[in-house]
């Protein structure tokens, strides 16, 4: 897939925006939703998705959507530092199939690191769904009690 891929209104995250996937949600607005990584890196590994957006990737996505995906995101990378303390937060974002994308909708990677721990490879191995769900549980409540913006 290049740069200029077409968008596939049958992408997994379309499906996910009309229900017809499954996802951990962990925050979701008119504009954004957000989920863990069914395919995490480490634990924690969030995306941030435009949901009215038809964007592949960086280059053709609207700029207030750019926005409110980038907020969203700022915001969560605050409730997984509070809530899972990782040693830090890997931001990503990959535009092409060159670059890394697997997924043609644009979203960004929120991916906690861990000190001694080495991230895992992307789309290896599918997590537990019993962790993700309590994971997911402990990041709602989390950004819940939040006074986060």
């Amino acid at each position: 897939m290049s740069l200029q891929t077409r968008y596939d209104p049958q992408n997994i995250f379309a499906r996910i925006i009309r229900g017809d996937a499954r996802c951990y949600t962990i925050y979701e607005d008119d504009e954004v939703l957000s989920f863990l990584d069914l395919y995490p890196q480490s634990t924690g590994h969030t995306l941030v998705i435009p949901k009215r957006s038809a964007a592949v990737n960086l280059l053709d996505v609207d700029t207030a959507a750019l926005c409110r995906v980038m907020t969203v995101a700022q915001r969560l990378a605050r409730v997984i530092v509070d809530e899972l303390q990782p040693d830090g937060v890997q931001l990503a974002q990959f535009s092409g199939a060159a670059a890394g994308q697997t997924v043609f909708h644009i979203h960004v990677h929120l991916v906690p690191r861990y000190v001694g721990q080495r991230m895992g490879i992307h789309a290896a191995r599918e997590a537990d769904h019993g962790e993700l769900a309590e994971l997911q549980a402990r990041l709602v409540r989390r950004l819940a009690a939040s006074s986060l913006p």
